[in-house]
């Protein structure tokens, strides 16, 4: 298949930050008087995060209590998010990733980054790695941006949109959480891969659809079949 565009995830999947934005999660509800427990926090990994604090809420005991405040406890989230993204020393790219950004540029592949978070706290991640300052990335989405985030493909539909991409199995989506691998199918991706080093084991991917499970996304070239060009 010729390969046009690929659309990468961030936290967990090209963003190390060690499961920050799931405790955010936690600690921003447990401020509200609400404990969540892992399994229910798997449910919403990778959704838009005001969605993900709805369905939470929603699950929850204390539904009728806190569910007319949900704009605020959001705001809450996003600052908590912003300012541990733009100082914590703990900060990273996934090893590999600007490699494989760079690489997919010179075989004439589009890089975009899809995310759950909003405008606000993605560029604030983006703007510490330098992603676009080194031009790696041709393009980044929000589900704030969009009519609905994942599993929706309206944010892949998006970036095809965006950056002129007609067909969407040219598209590969990469991604660390299921609802990556759900967004990709439901847009029609010709390839859809999932990372297991990030949010999600391999064993909670495996029952979702894709076509490759991969560690990082530094063994995505590998999957492509691309090789660095030689200089001569």
């Amino acid at each position: 298949m010729q390969i046009e565009l690929v659309v990468f995830d961030m936290a967990g999947t090209t963003v190390s930050e060690g499961g920050a934005v799931y405790q955010a999660l936690r600690d921003t509800l447990a401020a509200n008087g609400l404990e969540v427990d892992d399994a229910a926090i798997h449910q919403v990994k990778g959704r838009d995060k005001r969605e993900a604090l709805r369905v939470l809420i929603e699950q929850s005991p204390l539904c009728d209590e806190l569910l007319p405040g949900l704009t605020a406890i959001h705001e809450d989230f996003v600052e908590r998010m912003i300012a541990f993204y733009h100082s914590d020393p703990s900060i990273s790219e996934v090893s590999g990733t600007s490699a494989t950004f760079r690489l997919l540029k010179q075989h004439g592949i589009k890089v975009a980054l899809n995310t759950g978070f909003s405008r606000a706290i993605a560029q604030t991640l983006i703007d510490r790695l330098g992603w676009e300052d080194d031009n790696l990335i041709d393009a980044s989405v929000t589900s704030d941006e969009v009519e609905r985030g994942r599993p929706h493909p309206f944010m892949i539909h998006h970036l095809m949109q965006r950056l002129y991409i007609k067909d969407a199995q040219q598209v590969v989506k990469v991604g660390d959480a299921p609802t990556d691998l759900l967004e990709g199918k439901n847009a029609g991706c010709g390839l859809v891969v999932g990372v297991t080093e990030g949010s999600s084991t391999r064993e909670q991917l495996l029952r979702y659809p894709h076509d490759h499970l991969i560690h990082t996304v530094a063994d995505l070239p590998t999957v492509l079949g691309i090789k660095p060009i030689q200089k001569i």
